[in-house]
């Protein structure tokens, strides 16, 4: 070895990943370490640094975060990119740039990052009094050359975001949409003092500021602030409207759709429909509801689905930004931990990982949980299952066991279609972000054929809490806490009482399922106990595959594991020895391994047999 050593041979040496050598040569922690040419080179006798990061990939509770905090929750990009870790997504910029359609749609699940991206176009384009090329001189879209450069604070800006618009009543939701519209009139109040506009125009204006217009005159509101803003400034001005599609959702599930509908349609094609008053149109949402003529006639709209390859990149994380994270909050040994939980959608060509769950992730010291479960109404989703025949339900079980199937994809699918067409569902699910689509072939129409799955760890949670119960509808409060009780105390008589009760308020076609309906019916009963417990369901362990298996999150609690077995037409004495029969595989093919591996020193095995809604519940 010499007087010196490697990067490899150091690594070999001290145990750990050529990698994380790199990185103490770069942070200075190795005593005489240098870089000759491209490559670091490291004294012979030097010691392995003590590595200070927590082994459990978190962060010390006491010890303080880098300088720069994560942006939960921040849309707001000059925020974002300034006071904040920012991922940089400016070079969607220059992809718009090179291919400039007039209007753009982007469709995408919540929460991954469509109202920060429309805010830093908003932010490059607009014409202001600030200098916000401050905001991207850092960043790689000013690297790009002046060709992008010269388009920087050159426009006017319309920027409008629907995300709150949640009322019940059709009313209330067209105040609201008012008030947003009024308040970027109010924005550009320049325009009441222009020399450009004229007396009419600014008389429009100051009944929209004064709230004495009518429904029509909202329905124009783009179209003459377009127009206004072109006349004052001398060039047209972008069109932004975030999440357009809210309001047509809550109009669907409160019954004002129509109304709603007719009104985006009017506001919309003044705004985007052969407006001449307008240089470029962006808009984003989950669904593209295109067909419900919403943007009748509008030829020129660039629809950029969850399937297309353009813009892939820019909504969520890629691998290569989630491992810069990684590396900044020196947790990169949880790469794998964070792929299992938040990897797993594909957006055209790309790998993306959930960037509101890896953002809180490692605000969360690295602690792993399904912190996208609680970021939005799920509905829709409640009315789709609410609906669903046996074959749509074994199915959806058949995803929380980790296979995946075969199904048609339409990625236009519309909210009247999810009433009328319950196998819809698994569109409706695509493109919201509980599946992902495994394989891809182009079908007829611009549809797809597509095997689907679940993306990951946090979807299969969050799978469990918000449509499992949904589609069973059954659950009471009270009886699903006697469940969890009798779990955790290791009372089958109790547990076997309770499950009992719950099968006879169910649905009659509960008597024909398979196992596969009874592994999600306990699975999401188990579910309602992740604040506890790490659950997992069909994995290996010992000699085979547990049903499901309850890790304890804290010491003194015991390990659960759960096998279950389903017949037709069976006594209860033959029930008893099938819940036997299931307890016997587990003593028999050691799947209390991975529990005893990990210190666990009680643990508590259920073998449970169904037939119909009788059920025998064993305990070993």
């Amino acid at each position: 070895m010499g007087d010196t050593m490697t990067v490899k041979e150091s690594a070999i040496l001290w145990g750990i990943t050529e990698r994380r050598v790199t990185v103490l040569c770069k942070e200075g922690r190795i005593e005489g370490a240098c870089k000759k040419g491209r490559r670091w080179v490291i004294p012979a006798d030097a010691e392995k640094p003590i590595d200070s990061r927590i082994k459990t990939g978190a962060y010390r509770k006491t010890k303080m975060l880098p300088d720069l905090p994560l942006p939960v929750g921040i849309s707001d990009y000059r925020l974002a990119s300034s006071q904040y870790y920012y991922v940089d997504k400016t070079m969607m910029i220059k992809e718009f740039l090179d291919d400039r359609p007039m209007v753009s749609l982007f469709t995408r699940p919540r929460r991954f990052g469509k109202t920060l991206n429309m805010d830093m176009i908003r932010t490059f384009f607009e014409k202001t009094d600030e200098d916000t090329s401050n905001y991207f001189r850092d960043k790689r879209i000013w690297a790009c050359g002046k060709k992008y450069r010269d388009y920087q604070g050159k426009y006017p800006v319309i920027f409008i975001t629907f995300k709150d618009v949640k009322r019940d009543t059709w009313e209330e939701t067209y105040d609201q949409i008012s008030k947003i519209l009024r308040q970027e009139f109010e924005r550009h109040s320049e325009l009441l003092e222009s020399e450009q506009c004229s007396q009419y125009e600014k008389s429009y204006m100051k009944t929209i500021l004064e709230e004495k217009a009518d429904s029509t005159d909202m329905m124009m509101s783009l179209q003459r602030l377009s127009q206004m803003l072109d006349e004052h400034y001398g060039i047209p001005p972008i069109i932004i409207i975030d999440e357009y599609d809210t309001p047509i959702q809550q109009g669907h599930m409160r019954g004002f759709y129509d109304d709603v509908i007719l009104f985006m349609r009017n506001l919309f094609s003044g705004g985007l429909k052969d407006n001449r008053h307008l240089s470029y149109g962006f808009l984003t949402g989950i669904l593209r509801v295109a067909k419900e003529s919403i943007f009748s006639g509008l030829n020129n709209l660039a629809v950029n689905s969850i399937m297309d390859n353009r813009y892939s990149e820019y909504f969520g994380f890629t691998p290569e930004e989630v491992k810069e994270i990684a590396r900044y909050y020196h947790a990169e040994e949880k790469y794998e931990e964070i792929c299992a939980w938040y990897d797993g959608y594909r957006f055209g060509d790309s790998e993306i990982f959930n960037p509101w769950s890896v953002i809180n992730y490692f605000r969360s010291y690295c602690q792993p949980k399904a912190f996208w479960q609680s970021t939005g109404s799920n509905e829709i989703i409640g009315e789709l299952l609410a609906n669903a025949g046996d074959d749509i339900y074994e199915r959806l079980n058949v995803l929380l066991q980790g296979e995946s199937f075969l199904t048609y994809i339409d990625t236009g699918v519309i909210y009247p279609q999810i009433r009328n067409n319950p196998s819809s569902v698994y569109s409706f699910l695509l493109v919201a972000g509980y599946l992902k689509a495994v394989k891809v072939e182009p079908a007829f129409s611009g549809d797809y054929m597509c095997e689907v799955a679940l993306p990951n760890q946090e979807i299969a949670f969050v799978y469990n809490k918000e449509i499992l119960q949904k589609l069973t509808n059954i659950i009471p409060q009270a009886t699903a806490i006697s469940i969890q009780e009798a779990l955790y105390s290791n009372d089958a008589q109790r547990l076997q009482k309770e499950i009992h009760r719950l099968l006879l308020q169910s649905a009659s076609c509960y008597d024909t399922v398979g196992e596969n309906f009874y592994h999600g019916f306990v699975l999401g009963l188990c579910a309602m106990m992740d604040n506890r417990y790490h659950i997992s369901s069909n994995r290996e362990s010992g000699e085979g595959r547990y049903d499901i298996q309850l890790l304890p999150k804290f010491e003194n609690m015991p390990g659960i594991l759960i096998e279950l077995k389903a017949a037709k037409n069976f006594s209860k004495e033959k029930l008893k020895q099938l819940s036997e029969t299931a307890l016997a595989q587990m003593e028999n093919c050691k799947y209390d391994i991975e529990m005893i591996s990990k210190g666990i020193k009680t643990i508590f095995k259920y073998g449970v047999a169904f037939s119909g809604k009788q059920v025998v519940v064993t305990v070993g």
